[in-house]
């Protein structure tokens, strides 16, 4: 089903976001501004922020199409798993060894849970919802679009700390490896599960037939 689908990637992405920013290897790319924001100005939680840049992704789309989308507003659920995977994530110890672990499991759930919702026939989170979108509405490739997306949050990612703080912070060899390859793999994990899996969900219509 595709609501089992989308309640997953949720799951393993919220997690995923948490367990690369505590591996020290930094932030992924779709959460980096947020937590750029959240380090500057720190009476905003770092799900808070990401509400409100999930906002603006959606507002961006909304105008993009130049008409109101209200499925895109429904794709607001993830800023307060964060929240919650933040208050026990540091329980994990940090040894080397551990951290290179971590920073593993956390590309791949981030890669798999995109790909997921990419697919799931329900409203997805803006962060993955805003690259679909854009590849939809400039028929470009999605692997490119999303590619494109990362390197700018990337970008944003370290000015801000710089420009406020003095220093990078939240930006390490991880968040720069997933920015420039993860919309490629996330690719090649779409093409996997689309030779193997078609999901169904409540906005599926009638017509078609579950496999």
């Amino acid at each position: 089903r595709g609501e089992l689908a989308l309640l997953v990637a949720v799951l393993i992405n919220s997690f995923g976001v948490v367990l690369m920013l505590h591996s020290g290897a930094g932030i992924s790319a779709i959460s980096s501004v947020p937590f750029a924001f959240s380090e500057v100005f720190t009476r905003i939680s770092l799900g808070t922020w990401t509400y409100l840049f999930q906002g603006v992704l959606v507002l961006s789309l909304m105008i993009l199409r130049k008409r109101f989308v209200p499925q895109y507003l429904f794709s607001f659920v993830v800023g307060e798993l964060l929240d919650v995977h933040e208050a026990w994530i540091n329980l994990l110890p940090l040894t080397l060894p551990n951290r290179i672990l971590y920073f593993a499991i956390s590309y791949l759930l981030i890669c798999i849970g995109i790909a997921l919702s990419n697919r799931c026939g329900l409203p997805i989170i803006p962060t993955d919802l805003f690259p679909r979108e854009l590849a939809d509405i400039t028929g470009a490739a999605y692997s490119n679009i999303k590619v494109s997306f990362d390197v700018i949050c990337l970008a944003v990612t370290a000015g801000m700390p710089v420009f406020f703080l003095g220093h990078l912070d939240g930006l390490g060899i991880g968040t720069i490896l997933a920015a420039f390859t993860m919309g490629k793999v996330i690719g090649v994990i779409g093409k996997w599960m689309d030779g193997r899996l078609r999901f169904v969900s409540v906005l599926t219509p009638k017509t078609a037939k579950p496999c």
